[in-house]
Formats: C-alpha cells, structure tokens, sequence
C-alpha cells in the first residue's frame, strides 16, 4: 500500500483488512485507536482498492472493445448460419439465428454503451487537464467575471435612477414587495425539477457516477481535518475529492449567511432559485400589470459553478478553501460541489447528509453500487435516532397556529384553492395538536394550566386517532410545506407584522394583523419570567418567528411506520411548556436503504467496543446477513509501559467505592473521591482530567469540596478547572487549562499543573485530544448509566425486549444499558493515549468495573493491560513508581 512513510504493523494489518471488506462487498466493523493512524489507514486503504478497481474495469473495457474489433473482421467472412442446418432450434425454442441475433444486439449495445462513457470520459479528463495546467485559462475567466459583475452593477444603478425618477409612491412600493409572500399556485402531482442554465450544457449534468468512496464523519472539523491527511497522502495530487456540506457552512451570500437559522438559509436559497426560474415569465408579461423584481442569487449561476465544479476537481480542497474559491469566482459553492459528485472518486460529507434520505437525495447521491466509510461511529445509533426524531412545545404550536391564522386573513382574496385547502388542513392539524395536550390554540399557551401533568407515550396510530387527525394524508401535507415554501413565506409576513416596532396601517386588516403583534408579545414576555434562563437573539427570533419549520419536521416524523416509533405527550405546567415528541425506535428502516445499495460500508472508529449493539440493533435489524459482517480491531501502537489502566476498588480510608445513585450522594462518597484525588496530584505531573456521570453530580462534589476544604488542598498542586455547559466557553477553558500546565512544568515550584473537573458525555468526552502533559491521568468517577427513568429510555428498552433474543441469558434491555455506560466509558479514558510516544494513567473508581461482563466491553488494548486493586495502596505505589520511571527517563 503506498504510505507517506513506513506505516506500523498494525497499519498494515488494517489496510489488508481494509481491502478484503471492499473486494468482497462486506459490512466491516472497524476499529482502530486514536492515535494508530486510522485516518490515513483509511485513505490509503480504500484508495488503493479503488485505483486497482478502476484499472480492472478499464482492463475489462480495453477486452471487450478488442473482442468488438476482432468479431467485426470475422463477420466479414462467416455465413449468418450453419450449413445443413438452416432450421436448427436453440434450447430456448427460438431458431438459432434469432437466439444469436438477440445475443449479439445485447452485446453490440453494451459495446456502444461503453464507447459513449469513454468518449465522455475523455472529454472530461482533457478539460481537467487544461484547468490544470493552463494557468492563463484561469485569469481569463477571473478577469470575464469581474467584467460581467462592473456591468450588472451598472444596470442595477441605471434601474434605481430610473425608478426614483419615476416617483413612485412609497406605500405602493410597499405592496409591490409584499407579492413575495403570496403562496404561489400549487400543484400537488407536479414533478417538474427545473435546473437555471440545462439549456446551456445539460451534457455535464446527465453524467454518469462513477465508483466512489462517500467519506462521512461528525463534524465539519473532523472532515477538514480529513481532507487534510488526504492532502499529505501519496493520492493527493491525482484524487477527485469533493466536500459536501449544508447550506450554512457552504453559502458565500451574505445577505442569506446572516440569517442564522439552518432552515432558514435553506429557505430563502431555494425561494431565490424560484425567483430565478420565475424571471423570465415576468419579462414575458410586461405588458402586463408591473410586478416587484425579486431578489435573485448573484452567486447561482450555472457558468460560473460549472466552472467552480472543474476547480474543485482539479485539486484537492476542504470546506474552507471551497468557501474561499466560491468567493472568488463569484460561484456558489453549496452547488458547484454537487455538480463535482457524479466525476468524484471520493466524496467527503457529514453524516446528516447521508444518513437522512430527503437530503441524500437533494444532495444528488447516489448509492448504488458504491463505497461508504463512516467515521467516528460510536454513535451512528444515536446520530439517526436523533436525525429522525422530533419535538414542537405547544407555544411553537399556538403562535404557528395564530401566524398562519392572520396569514390566510389578509391573503385569502388572492390565494388559490388548493393553498386555502392545505393551509386549513394544516390549521386544523395544530388545532388538535394542542388540543391533545389539553389546550385551546386561540388563548395564550403561557396562560393556560395543564391539569393532567406528566409524560404519556403513544404509537404513532394511537396518537392519531387520539388527535382525529387519522383522516389526513400526512404525506401530502407534508409534500406541500416542502414544495410550497410556506414556511418562508409566514417568516417573511412574520418579519413584516410580527415586531412590535413594525409600523402597520390602521385599515381593517391590519387591525386584526396588531392582534399577532400583541400575541407574539406575551409570548415573549410569558418566556422571560423571572427564573427563565435567558435566551440569545437567535434562538429567540426562531421560537417567536419561525415555529412552522420545526413543525414541519414533527409532522415527517409521524410519516413513520406505526411499529417504528412513539409519540411522548410531555404535559408540563402549562401549555406553553408542554411538548409532543415523536421517538424513534428502529434506527435500522433508515439505515436499511445504505447498506442494501452499496457495494460495502465500513463502519469505523477510535473506541467501538462494544459492537453487539452494531450487530444487533442496526445490521441485523436492517436485513444484514451475518455472514456479510466482518470486525477488525487492533491494538494501539504505543509500548505496554506506557499505560497504566487501573481498576479501584476502594480509597484511602478503605471506603469501598460504588457510585450508585443511592450512595454517590454519601458525604464519605464524595470525601473519599476528594482524597483519592489529593493523593494522585501530589505524583502525577501535568495535567489531570477528571469525569464524572453528569453536569449535576460534579456540581455537588465540588460544592462539597469546596465547603469542606478539600479543595483549597487540591489547590496547593493543580489549579482546578470545570467543564462549562456552554459550547463557546468550552475552547476558553482549553487554552487557560493548557497554559497553566506549561507555565507550571517551566517555572517548577510547589504547583504541578492543572486538574480539570468534566463530564461523560461532554464537550471534552469527545473530539478534544488531552495528548502528552495536557493528560498525564484520566480518571472515571463511577459508573455513567443512562437515566433509567426517562421515558425515552424505558420505552426503547421495552421495544428491545418485545424484538430482540436474549443474548447470554440477558435480557436486550439491560444489555442496552451496560453498552450505553461502556461506550460512554471508553470514549472518555481514550483522550489520554494519542500518539506513540504518549504516556498515561487511567483510574476506574469503583469496584464494579471489575466484573467480567463489564470488564470485557473495556477496549482490548486496555483490558489486557489493565490491573485490578482492592486496596488504594498498592494502586498508589504503581503511580508512584511511575511517575519514578519518568523522572529517571527524563
């Protein structure tokens, strides 16, 4: 395998393993630890496969067009059928000549097939090829475009020159503008999929796919970081990489960027095309009445992405350099990425993309026959069951209900009837909606108290007939907001009457419109009680001007087959703070669909012990044949005495340790934890990180700690960190924690380094390296069990058992809760370890870790290395002697 240097063992090892799982069309299982190169075990793995790949089919291709040429010279000189057998019938009942006849077309036409996609192939190569390298080619285009934009701006300046001179009425102007939020004529069996620029060259667009690998990981970082390793790989240079990304990290229009909101940017994009695609019927009418010009994407033009779309296949770019080049050449990059996919050898995307299909399907991807790696899979369970579930608080409910109300008031004159049907439909549905929940939607949900409080769960046919919605197509209605756009036309009507300073007119009806601004006002007013957590701009503008979105995805999500999901009635307090939430269960029917059409997925990660819940509740669920599974995992690269796993039993005062939720609480508990602490700081150097179960729990030991003095001890050694609940103060706290461990190994002194305080399940549980001396211990206070008395929880655990076997004589509900503990576990002990050269220590505090079951879902490099200590002396001596290798080493 070509590396950028001579790989580990257990690189190779991987790679081999790698290879095997594409070539025979598996499901791999994949496991590598962070810090053991997987990234680059994955790149040059699954590239070399696909370079071996497409050199077999160009092989197969060169025989078939040889064995074309040389059957053409022979027909030349053969006679169309045998002599003396001139009737001569073929197994099938047909003469020969027909059987033949049939064979060779099917044949001939294959050949054609294959002469076409090489001719195209060509093309395509020679124009990447003179992008490359004819640099002048480049300048042309970038100097055409500053051209094109010098003259649209004075066109744009000519217009506004006219129309001032025209003096235009300002309030006739006014209902100009307001023809956008007017609901265009729906058709519900249109399928038309209009492209701006087809007429161009619709030659590229019908290209076919060629085999790819689709890459997908969690985060926008995680992929950039990605392509980087891609970048310093031996197939840098000569890879067809694309980046994928949605419309918020990709849009390059300020003027859509600076609304915030993901649905609403995608919103605004798709109602900008429409404008586009609208233009030219309204240059068409204008003799007609003059209607308002609507706003259209500069950056939505097809010449410039296709160009953007020839850039981004020339070399190898992140999500950054994509944004950057969109920029510059005036390209958007949302679309010129997509129109890279069908050319692309590899193709880098978040998984929301791929797992969700409305959007793998917008995105144009295709799955058929192709390679897909997941990444970072640790929670591919959760990712789709939180990528498909939904929730809507019955204030979201009232003020969607109360717009659209006002909306169809004013706009009634001049919708159509369908938008008037559909529009009553989906009022009716909020109706019921709240109604369910115990509420009326025409009174201030704030107001109104609930009087049956708590959680009710429902099967999605259950809660239908309940909320007499049953005799609705939820498809269809479904369809409409999606193709209507009328969400962004409430945001946009919304934006205009909703605000309190909006100044509006006093005709009557806009007397009823001042009765939205009133109801948006109390809503707001009701949510910033005293006791209420403050909310930012941003998420305020959504809950008051935009609930319909959210809506929307809660009314797909009942779209679900009754078996797969439950709907939670959440009645809280009033009705403002109650919610409807649909859950979903089988995480499989959405993940059925990739692994059916693919060649082969891999599923890969740093820490996926345990796989059974992989096995079982995705690929088994999903139809997988187990014979088709496959599961490597590798130990880690550093040497045995690197790292010091150790199981704690109990603590200085010999306090047995068990973090129940019965004993946790326990003021020895929380002492004990404290001392073991204090001890451990005085030999461990750097940095110590600490987790424990929940957000909650580390607030109360610190607090005790704090009233006890405990932690003015701790002190004296580490300076002590929290984990803030806040994801923009979590990198603040990084680079003060990192700063205080290196001033404190160079200055020397009575202080060591740092301590800091986090949580399972965290921000620093995941994604954030706590290499060399930023992590020199980690330590695990309890065990992290889920909260068994969520609702949540409870009904999945019963749907396991009601569909899954009991596997080792353990029911598949308390199995669940052991991996989702372990799992949690293990991606919290792994930041520690994450190069060769690094060092650390992991402690367990409680006694629990050391039984079997739990002890073998620990990862295979830490189990085998892992010592089990009754008694906190002899667990202290080995940190010592330690810390005494260190010191001789150092």
């Amino acid at each position: 395998f070509p590396f950028p240097y001579t790989p580990y063992l257990i690189q190779e090892q991987f790679m081999a393993a790698l290879y095997s799982a594409l070539e025979a069309g598996r499901v791999g299982i994949f496991e590598s630890p962070t810090g053991t190169g997987k990234s680059l075990s994955l790149i040059c793995g699954a590239l070399s496969w696909l370079r071996d790949f497409e050199e077999k089919k160009r092989q197969e291709e060169a025989r078939l067009l040889a064995l074309e040429d040389s059957g053409q010279e022979g027909e030349k000189r053969l006679p169309s059928a045998e002599p003396g057998h001139p009737d001569g019938k073929g197994t099938t009942g047909e003469p020969d000549w027909v059987t033949a006849f049939v064979k060779k077309k099917e044949e001939q036409d294959m050949v054609d097939r294959l002469k076409e996609e090489l001719i195209r192939r060509k093309k395509q190569e020679d124009r990447l090829e003179k992008i490359r390298h004819n640099v002048q080619l480049k300048y042309a285009a970038k100097r055409k475009r500053s051209e094109e934009g010098e003259t649209k701006g004075l066109l744009q300046l000519s217009k506004e020159v006219l129309s001032e001179g025209a003096g235009m009425d300002g309030l006739e102007q006014l209902d100009h503008n307001e023809e956008e939020l007017i609901l265009a004529e729906y058709e519900s069996d249109e399928e038309k999929k209009v492209v701006s620029g087809l007429e161009e060259d619709d030659d590229d667009l019908e290209e076919e796919h060629v085999t790819k690998i689709y890459y997908c990981s969690r985060t926008h970082s995680q992929l950039s970081q990605f392509v980087r390793e891609v970048q310093k790989s031996p197939f840098g240079k000569d890879t067809r990489l694309v980046s994928l990304g949605s419309r918020q990290n990709l849009c390059v229009n300020e003027e859509v960027r600076c609304l915030g909101s993901l649905q609403l940017i995608n919103d605004r994009c798709m109602e900008m095309q429409k404008n586009k695609h609208e233009k030219k019927s309204d240059e068409e009418n204008e003799g007609k009445k003059r209607r308002v010009s609507h706003t259209v994407c500069p950056f939505y033009s097809y010449e410039q992405m296709q160009f953007l779309r020839d850039e981004v296949l020339v070399e190898v770019k992140d999500i950054e350099q994509l944004v950057a080049l969109g920029r510059e050449t005036k390209a958007c990059p949302y679309y010129g990425s997509r129109y890279a996919i069908p050319a692309a050898q590899l193709v880098v995307l978040p998984y929301q993309i791929l797992l969700h299909e409305p959007t793998r399907s917008a995105a144009g991807i295709k799955l058929k026959d192709q390679v897909v790696i997941i990444d970072e899979a640790h929670n591919l369970i959760d990712t789709i069951t939180c990528i498909h579930s939904a929730e809507v608080s019955g204030s979201q409910l009232c003020c969607a209900h109360s717009q659209l109300l006002q909306y169809m008031e004013r706009y009634r004159r001049r919708l159509k009837a369908k938008n008037l049907m559909y529009i009553k439909q989906i009022l009716y549905l909020l109706e019921q909606f709240v109604a369910v929940l115990g509420g009326n939607v025409n009174q201030n949900p704030s107001c109104q108290a609930v009087f049956q409080t708590g959680t009710v769960l429902k099967s999605i046919n259950d809660f239908l007939f309940q909320s007499q919605i049953d005799n609705i197509s939820l498809f269809k209605v479904q369809r409409y907001c999606e193709k209507s756009l009328i969400s962004r036309k409430l945001f946009g009507f919304v934006e205009r009457y909703g605000g309190p300073a909006t100044a509006v007119k006093t005709n009557k009806e806009n007397q009823k419109l001042a009765g939205l601004q009133n109801f948006l006002l109390t809503l707001q007013q009701g949510s910033d009680k005293e006791g209420d957590p403050p909310m930012d701009a941003e998420n305020d503008q959504l809950r008051t001007a935009s609930p319909l979105m959210q809506i929307e995805g809660f009314l797909s999500a009942l779209t679900n087959a009754n078996q797969d999901g439950r709907v939670i009635l959440n009645r809280q307090g009033t009705i403002g703070l109650s919610s409807l939430k649909f859950l979903l269960l089988n995480p499989a029917v959405h993940f059925a669909k990739v692994v059916e059409e693919c060649r082969a997925v891999i599923i890969a990660g740093g820490t996926m012990q345990p796989v059974a819940d992989f096995r079982e509740q995705l690929l088994s669920c999903a139809g997988v044949d187990p014979a088709r599974v496959v599961e490597f995992s590798c130990g880690h690269v550093i040497p045995p005495e690197n790292i010091l796993p150790i199981i704690l039993c109990s603590g200085p005062s010999n306090q047995q340790l068990e973090f129940t939720y019965q004993t946790r609480d326990l003021p020895q508990m929380m002492d004990e934890t404290g001392r073991i602490l204090c001890n451990l700081c005085n030999v461990v150097p750097g940095g110590v990180v600490c987790f424990f179960p929940s957000y909650e729990y580390e607030k109360q030991v610190y607090a005790h700690w704090e009233k006890t003095g405990l932690l003015t001890r701790l002190a004296t050694k580490k300076k002590v960190f929290q984990e803030p609940k806040k994801a923009n103060q979590v990198e603040q706290v990084l680079v003060e924690y990192a700063k205080c461990i290196k001033r404190c190994s160079q200055a020397g002194g009575q202080m060591t380094g740092a301590l800091l305080l986090s949580v399972v399940g965290g921000k620093m549980s995941e994604g954030i390296n706590f290499s060399d001396d930023l992590g020199r211990c980690v330590i695990m206070v309890g065990m992290p069990y889920p909260n068994i008395k969520s609702p949540e929880l409870q009904e999945k655990m019963t749907w396991l058992d009601r569909t899954m076997p009991r596997a080792a004589g353990q029911a598949p509900s308390r199995v669940l809760i052991e991996n989702l503990c372990m799992k949690a576990v293990n991606q919290s002990i792994g930041r520690a370890i994450r190069h060769q050269k690094d060092f650390a220590s992991i402690l367990l505090l409680d006694h629990r870790y050391a039984r079997p079951a739990t002890f073998n879902k620990l990862p295979q490099w830490i189990r085998e290395r892992t010592q089990v200590k009754p008694a906190f002396g002899s667990a202290f001596a080995e940190l010592r002697k330690v810390r005494t290798c260190i010191l001789c080493t150092a």
